[in-house]
């Protein structure tokens, strides 16, 4: 009997893993060995150099810096979420920084959706520079296999707003579906040239990863440069930035995971916030154009899949407003945060391995936290 069981494993064995060499879906062999991805997954991929050029600046920091301590409310918040960085920044200069679990000032550590956010801004860049004509390119005029039947039909601004139409489901609950494929898998563009219009785009809102990762195809094409070179030219070295970011690809010389995958720090992931706080100029040099930077932070105006208006998200940036002190922020996954808060001339960085599990209209209630008791 035992025999029989250990020659029905191993042929059961043998024709899974036939099956997934013949479904084309190796990467479940690293979603299977890492189970779930994580800030620290550095290790485990290829990356490009995104590099400042050594042109950093650092923060100034304020005289009474740590003085004031975290609410116990806050505190707790961070330490059950397993923060590993937060870092709050007033009038350009930081007012608290705290670090946990062996990370520093000068750890990397994952962006995941926080990478959106970037590539908007480059696309804005792209704008500006006339390597993209309009938001209203079509996708096709860059990619090919994006220019006939329904795939025509979507344009530039369809990506920002997250409204392409596309069978990509984001989904994070199997081992087997497109968002740990675009993740673990080592063929980005035969993911998003294997998409399908199941809806006609522009119309709904739907968060996708896969609508980011075309738009890095886009950025590729039009600039003629990696996603990792043009934000080396165009904004890692323009913003004072103090360390080379990383940002992981699909493979040794492949394509950058758009959607997500950008490693940097609290510090220099701040920048990014500051940028957008001072309208897109560094150092009285513009670095991305003021309306672009108003846009990407306005409500899209289109109704999500429950028939209700999206005013919470914008061009790959989320939006808050209607709270004591509206704002806007990059996020990601387990609780990346770079949150800016325009009146009180505010950054908020935060990362860490979990995030918290409530909403509120679609906001974590964690941000509202951050921002009620750190504006004040």
């Amino acid at each position: 009997m035992k025999k029989k069981i250990i020659q029905f494993s191993i042929a059961f064995l043998l024709i899974l893993n036939l099956a997934i060499w013949a479904t084309g879906t190796t990467y479940i062999y690293k979603a299977l060995l890492h189970l779930q991805a994580n800030i620290d997954d550095l290790a485990i991929f290829d990356y490009n150099l995104v590099q400042n050029n050594g042109k950093g600046s650092p923060w100034l920091t304020t005289a009474d810096k740590n003085k004031k301590p975290l609410s116990d409310s806050l505190r707790k918040t961070l330490e059950t979420t397993e923060t590993v960085a937060f870092l709050v920044i007033k009038n350009d200069s930081i007012c608290y920084e705290e670090y946990w679990d062996g990370y520093t000032d000068s750890s990397y550590s994952n962006s995941f959706s926080m990478a959106k956010s970037i590539i908007s801004i480059l696309v804005g860049v792209a704008i500006d520079e006339g390597k993209i004509s309009s938001v209203k390119d079509p996708v096709g005029k860059y990619i090919p296999e994006y220019a006939t039947g329904e795939l025509a039909k979507i344009t530039i601004e369809d990506l920002l707003r997250m409204a392409s139409g596309l069978n990509f489901h984001e989904s994070y609950a199997t081992p087997i579906n497109q968002t740990t494929d675009a993740y673990y898998g080592n063929n980005l563009r035969k993911l998003m040239y294997s998409l399908k219009a199941e809806k006609p785009a522009g119309i709904e809102f739907k968060y996708k990863s896969g609508d980011t990762q075309l738009l890095g195809l886009v950025l590729s094409a039009a600039t003629g440069k990696s996603n990792s070179a043009y934000a080396s030219e165009k904004l890692w070295s323009k913003i004072g930035a103090e360390h080379d970011a990383k940002w992981s690809v699909d493979h040794a010389g492949g394509d950058e995971k758009a959607f997500c995958c950008f490693y940097s720090n609290a510090r220099d992931f701040a920048r990014i916030g500051k940028l957008y706080l001072q309208k897109g100029r560094w150092e009285g040099a513009q670095i991305v154009d003021s309306n672009w930077v108003n846009q990407s932070i306005s409500s899209n105006g289109l109704n999500d899949e429950n028939g209700n208006k999206t005013d919470y998200y914008g061009y790959q940036w989320w939006v808050l407003k209607n709270v004591n002190f509206p704002a806007y922020y990059c996020r990601g996954i387990l609780g990346q945060y770079i949150v800016v808060i325009p009146s009180k001339n505010t950054i908020i960085v935060r990362l860490g391995k979990k995030r918290g599990t409530q909403k509120l209209n679609n906001h974590p209630l964690e941000v509202i936290q951050y921002i009620n008791e750190l504006a004040l």
